[in-house]
């Protein structure tokens, strides 16, 4: 369907370009928090346990994801995960969750707290537990265990899952060229229907390298160099 009105062109214009300039403003933030930089906007501190870290709160609306986000299947579910925080598709882009109880992602965030009760460990990051995986490499979001509030914080290093393939480094967000004088708006909104279809590929929900090599020939085909 053609816009042919130029006031509702701008106006979708001027959304994409917020979407996409308010997620990469949260990420720059972070970046800055972690080197002692101010907090990311709207994102709050989560306290407990001393954990002092920011997240963005449950319902926060992002136009798009960290480029090293990893795909977590549950069920028939899908969910992104970066960081500690979690995400579900809405609206066009992805919207901060409580992740489910019983997912598995294959390595904790790198900001976490280590509890242990009668000798159990429990890893704490962004309101969420987990446990290590009985079945396999990774770990695991389990329900808080009754008594945790007056759990010992660990001072040791935490038990080590069973031994896995360590994960790829994450890679820094790339740098996207219109190598055909594509306008902000347009590069934005062609990166999010890259986003979308690169989902659709074989295997690309359950490997974060196949997704961004996905999003990579997307864009690719569609006039943009990804470095």
């Amino acid at each position: 369907m053609k816009i042919k009105t130029p006031a509702v062109r701008a106006v979708l214009i001027a959304t994409v370009l917020a979407m996409g300039a308010n997620f990469a403003d949260a990420q720059r933030h972070d970046r800055d928090h972690e080197r002692g930089g101010p907090p990311p906007r709207g994102w709050v501190i989560d306290h407990r346990y001393h954990h002092d870290h920011y997240y963005p709160p449950v319902g926060f609306y992002a136009g798009v994801l960290p480029v090293a986000a990893l795909t977590i299947a549950f069920g028939a579910e899908h969910y992104w995960y970066h960081g500690g925080i979690w995400y579900r598709p809405y609206g066009g882009g992805y919207r901060v969750v409580v992740p489910p109880f019983g997912a598995v992602i294959p390595v904790l965030p790198s900001d976490y707290v280590t509890l242990t009760m009668g000798g159990v460990p429990y890893y704490y990051a962004n309101g969420v537990y987990y446990s290590v995986y009985s079945n396999g490499p990774g770990y695991v979001v389990v329900q808080p265990p009754a008594g945790i509030d007056g759990a010992q914080v660990a001072v040791a290093a935490p038990v080590v899952a069973p031994v896995a393939p360590p994960p790829p480094a994450a890679k820094p967000d790339p740098i996207i060229y219109p190598r055909n004088g594509q306008s902000a708006a347009q590069t934005e909104a062609d990166r999010q229907e890259c986003n979308r279809w690169a989902t659709t590929q074989p295997s690309a929900m359950n490997s974060a390298s196949v997704f961004s090599r996905a999003v990579e020939a997307c864009m690719d085909g569609r006039g943009y160099t990804m470095k």
